[in-house]
């Protein structure tokens, strides 16, 4: 009966009926695989944000039923070719911004920081590792929430970058909190205030990206990571720890972080959302061209 009942449990964690996100369960090395597709755009739509948290709630139902086999492990990717998220959702906030509507735009912005707490505090559950897997570009929202994995895993070739000031904006969903406590906080300013993107290996060697994985090769890093980490998973775990009492993101910092960039939303002028107008229009029409697509509207 247990094992009929972890089987069900499996099953579970795999036909949610997503519309915005692929899920798969591997009970074998306990990793939850969630791949993201959403539409029109590859980006942070309500429906993706409200499936990410529903995928989430999910995973500790069976980690905390000791009838089900937990995940260990989950994996944040893409299902799009090339790109891993294009980041929040620029059409949306054009229209919440024209209508001076702070509430809506409040309210979504607390949708995705609760996405990113929860992948980085591993889903409150001390035994549990998330990873990101980059395959393609990251930008913005997109770099934010691989930031805040426990373990970034990036492909050679894969650019990633935080664009957002381009359009006389900053990154407000966790970009300060997560790259700060990486890199540093000096490092972390002058990430943000270029609006570069950068490529998996600059930041690799910056200490931005954890495991630089072969082009093509994404999956089978996260599988090679997942088994060194088994190797010495008590005494990581624990260095986890340590780091989360020494370096805490508190929620509260990242509300407080979001309400600023509420205020600094609504305080864009016209020519800043022509600029982001033109990007989702690009967007659009060159899914599969972004990085040029990012350069050339913004002339980075």
């Amino acid at each position: 009966m247990a094992q009929l009942q972890a089987v069900r449990g499996t099953l579970l964690l795999q036909s949610h009926g997503f519309s915005q996100l692929a899920t798969h369960f591997d009970p074998h090395g306990q990793i939850a695989w969630g791949y993201m597709h959403a539409e029109p755009r590859p980006c942070f739509t309500p429906t993706l944000l409200r499936e990410l948290k529903a995928w989430g709630d999910a995973l500790v139902g069976a980690i905390d039923d000791p009838a089900q086999t937990g995940a260990k492990y989950f994996v944040v990717a893409s299902r799009v070719p090339g790109i891993f998220s294009l980041g929040g959702d620029l059409d949306l906030f054009m229209r919440l911004i024209e209508m001076r509507d702070r509430e809506a735009l409040y309210r979504y912005a607390i949708a995705c920081i609760d996405c990113s707490y929860a992948v980085h505090s591993h889903l409150n559950r001390p035994d549990v590792t998330s990873i990101a897997l980059v395959q393609g570009q990251a930008l913005g929202g997109g770099f934010e929430s691989a930031l805040a994995a426990n373990v970034l895993i990036a492909e050679r070739g894969a650019k990633l970058g935080l664009p957002e000031i381009l359009f006389n904006l900053f990154p407000g969903m966790g970009a300060m909190s997560f790259l700060g406590r990486r890199v540093g906080y000096s490092l972390a300013e002058k990430i943000i205030r270029s609006g570069k993107l950068y490529l998996a290996e600059e930041l690799y060697e910056m200490g931005v990206v954890d495991v630089l994985a072969e082009m093509g090769a994404g999956e089978t890093a996260v599988h090679e990571y997942v088994r060194r980490e088994e190797k010495s998973r008590n005494g990581i775990l624990a260095l986890r720890a340590a780091r989360e009492v020494s370096q805490p993101v508190p929620y509260e910092e990242l509300v407080r972080i979001t309400e600023i960039w509420v205020d600094a939303a609504l305080r864009l002028q016209p020519r800043d959302l022509r600029m982001m107008e033109r990007l989702v229009s690009r967007q659009t029409g060159k899914v599969g061209n972004v990085a040029a697509t990012a350069s050339n509207a913004f002339g980075a």
